[in-house]
C-alpha cells in the first residue's frame, strides 16, 4: 500500500491517463497520511473529427476540469511505445495536451511510467487493469469509478502522492547540505519546512 510522508499540508493532485479516444482524469487529496477521493471522469474526443480538433477537445476538457477542481499539482502517465508507430505518435500528441493543460495554469506536472504506477498502487509492475481497479476501490472506498481510464488516472494521482514526498526529501536535504546545516537526515516535518524556505528564497 502506498505510504505518504507525514508533516506536509493537504494537497490536491490531478492524475491524467492520456488517450486520443478517451482521456481519464482523477483527483485526490493527500495530507501526507491519508488519501481522499475528490472526483474522476473521462474526456472523449469525437472520432470522426480531424486530429487537430480532437486534440483541442482533450485540451479544453482538461482545462475545464482543472478550473473546476483547482488541483495544485498534476501527474501524467508516460507514453507506452508499441509496435504501431502511428498509434504511438497519436498517443504522444494526446499526452502533450494532457501536460500542456495544467502547465498553462502554472501547475507542476510530473511524469510516471506505467510500471511504476502499477508497482506503487498494486505492488507489482506488471499488474493487470483489474488488479489496479480493485486496489483503487480499496485505497479510495468513496471513489465512483465507471471506466478503466478513470481508475488508471486515479492510480497515477496516487503514485504522485506517494513519490512527490521523495522529491521533497531530496530537495530539502540537498538545500540543507548546501547551507552547511545538515549533519544528519532531516525529519519529514523538517524536510517540508526546508522546502518551503527554499521556495520562498527562489521566489524572492
Amino acid at each position: 500500500m502506498p505510504v505518504c510522508m507525514q508533516g506536509q499540508k493537504k494537497i490536491r493532485i490531478m492524475g491524467v491517463d492520456p488517450g486520443l479516444r478517451h482521456t481519464g482524469w482523477g483527483i485526490v487529496e493527500s495530507d501526507g497520511v491519508r488519501l481522499t477521493y475528490i472526483a474522476s471522469g473521462h474526456i472523449s474526443s469525437t472520432s470522426n473529427e480531424e486530429l487537430a480538433y480532437r486534440l483541442r477537445e482533450i485540451f479544453e476538457g482538461l482545462t475545464s476540469v482543472l478550473k473546476s477542481f483547482k488541483p495544485l499539482e498534476a501527474a501524467v502517465e508516460e507514453t507506452f511505445v508499441n509496435d504501431n508507430a502511428r498509434a504511438t505518435l497519436k498517443l504522444g500528441q494526446a499526452r502533450g495536451m494532457a501536460m500542456l493543460a495544467p502547465a498553462m495554469l502554472g501547475l507542476r506536472v510530473a511524469e510516471y511510467s506505467p510500471n511504476l504506477v502499477k508497482k506503487t498502487v498494486v505492488g507489482a509492475g506488471h499488474a493487470e487493469k483489474g488488479q489496479v481497479q480493485a486496489m483503487i476501490g480499496f485505497l479510495l472506498p468513496k471513489a465512483k469509478v465507471e471506466t478503466a481510464d478513470e481508475a488508471d488516472a486515479l492510480a497515477i494521482a496516487i503514485c504522485h502522492a506517494n513519490h512527490r514526498t521523495s522529491a521533497v526529501a531530496r530537495v530539502a536535504e540537498s538545500e540543507a547540505v548546501a547551507a552547511g546545516s545538515a549533519t544528519k537526515k532531516l525529519t519529514p516535518a523538517q524536510q517540508y519546512k526546508a522546502l518551503l524556505a527554499t521556495a520562498k528564497r527562489r521566489s524572492a
